[in-house]
């Protein structure tokens, strides 16, 4: 642990400030500044230079993966905020407004602050890519993400946090969070997601995450990369790099006896074991475990074991086996890809083990995701289903769920009329069931997770 940052940080240059509409317009674009050299890591160090290195006023912890990694940032900036440090968290994407990806000391940051980090990375691009153009250089193409991981990092050494925890967008090798120095990192897991970037086996995405491995971090390797497949990928990048790697294990006591119940798991991590108890799904174990791990090995000290049970307990995971509603039931999972819901059935299943007794699932996908192999995962697990499409410019519509699910159904010799209803809203949707007054289980994709946790949030 080396939390110890001599000066306080400001931004070394006068800038506009944005309106936060203005800023959350510039942060959803395709591409803020476009050019031919570009996207690249080389823009976002260039980025942090003009900046003079926000990032150097704190400590840096980095968590790439598949699947987890979003649980684990938060859980692991909880325990070290249960232990007496400031924090930040940043992760994404945003379930409902963008200023939920990045906290200070477990709150989501002002409209003001976030307007405010994205005017300075803003102007950093400009400074930067004025500077390329006076020297015949190529324009940096700066896209949103790297917009917002600057402009967070910008608001984090303002609030003079002790550590962040930072979420990797996607791979690790050229994603903008591994421009910053962290002292540590962990890879939750690897799955096949974002393959038509990554690579389309799960070796080849392994490689990608596998780059935030650097020689002088701690490492720490989820249980998600025990594959065969991925476990050698992961041990020859920790040789190459000179680590020995911290592996996570946990043991599940006893699992949640309903939806909402209490978890109670044993996590032993390097320097000491711990028996947790908390309201949290099983699957999320291992990520419990894995920040616990990540935690021990950042303060270099055995955790103060009330301090870490009651931070867990309060730590929200939105989107994530999420009960917004009680009556009727409604339970928001942002799984996206086969394997996490995969991950998210079984918790379902070892609480309500007959598929008749299950809520209604509320299924939507997006186009550019592998929809079938969502759908294979999710259908046969529920008694009825019904399915929307939501907002993103992304999303699978109505009519192509219909035949996704149409056809998962048939395969499984089930009725056509367990595919309760269709609709072009989430809204649209959500009014059906409840007027129905259905239990719900939502899930399929993050958009439609952010959609119905934002409509319960008006």
């Amino acid at each position: 642990m080396s939390c110890c940052h001599a000066s306080a940080y400001t931004v070394p240059f006068e800038f506009s400030e944005l309106p936060f509409d203005e800023a959350v317009r510039l942060a959803a674009d395709t591409g803020v500044i476009s050019g031919d050299a570009g996207p690249l890591l080389e823009t976002v160090i260039d980025m942090l230079d003009e900046l003079e290195r926000p990032d150097e006023h704190f400590d840096v912890i980095q968590v790439a993966g598949t699947n987890g990694k979003s649980s684990t940032v938060r859980f692991c900036a909880a325990i070290l905020r249960g232990e007496g440090l400031r924090t930040a968290l940043y992760t994404s994407p945003h379930l409902v407004r963008y200023p939920e990806r990045m906290e200070v000391d477990g709150r989501v940051i002002s409209d003001a602050a976030f307007a405010h980090g994205v005017s300075a990375a803003v102007e950093a691009g400009r400074r930067v890519n004025a500077r390329r153009t006076k020297s015949g250089e190529g324009l940096y193409t700066i896209t949103p993400f790297d917009l917002l991981t600057v402009a967070a990092l910008v608001v984090f050494a303002e609030a003079g946090v002790d550590v962040a925890v930072l979420e990797v967008g996607m791979g690790g090798r050229w994603d903008a969070t591994s421009a910053t120095h962290p002292v540590g990192v962990a890879v939750t897991g690897i799955g096949l997601d974002h393959t038509r970037i990554l690579g389309d086996t799960l070796a080849e995405i392994a490689v990608e995450k596998a780059a935030v491995i650097q020689p002088g971090r701690f490492c720490v390797l989820g249980e998600g990369t025990h594959d065969p497949e991925v476990q050698p990928v992961m041990d020859e990048r920790c040789r190459a790099c000179g680590i020995e790697p911290f592996v996570v294990t946990h043991e599940i006591v006893r699992e949640p006896d309903r939806l909402g119940g209490s978890l109670t798991l044993r996590c032993p991590a390097p320097r000491g074991t711990y028996e947790i108890s908390i309201p949290k799904p099983s699957y999320q174990a291992q990520n419990i475990a894995c920040a616990v791990t990540l935690a021990e090995c950042y303060l270099e000290r055995s955790l103060d074991a009330a301090a870490l049970e009651s931070s867990l307990a309060a730590c929200p995971t939105p989107g994530r086996f999420d009960i917004v509603r009680t009556d009727p039931l409604v339970l928001i999972d942002a799984c996206h890809n086969p394997q996490s819901c995969e991950t998210f059935i079984s918790s379902v299943a070892q609480i309500v083990p007959t598929r008749d007794l299950r809520p209604v699932l509320l299924f939507a996908t997006l186009a550019d995701k592998d929809s079938q192999g969502i759908a294979r995962a999710l259908v046969p697990e529920f008694p009825r289903i019904i399915v929307c499409q939501t907002t993103s410019p992304r999303a699978l519509t109505a009519e192509d769920l219909v035949c996704t699910v149409s056809e998962e159904l048939e395969r499984e010799g089930r009725p056509a009329s367990d595919l309760m209803a269709s609709f072009d809203s989430v809204a649209d949707a959500l009014s059906f069931a409840t007027e129905e007054g259905l239990p719900l289980a939502v899930a399929g994709t993050i958009t439609l997770a952010g959609e119905v946790a934002g409509l319960f949030a008006r």
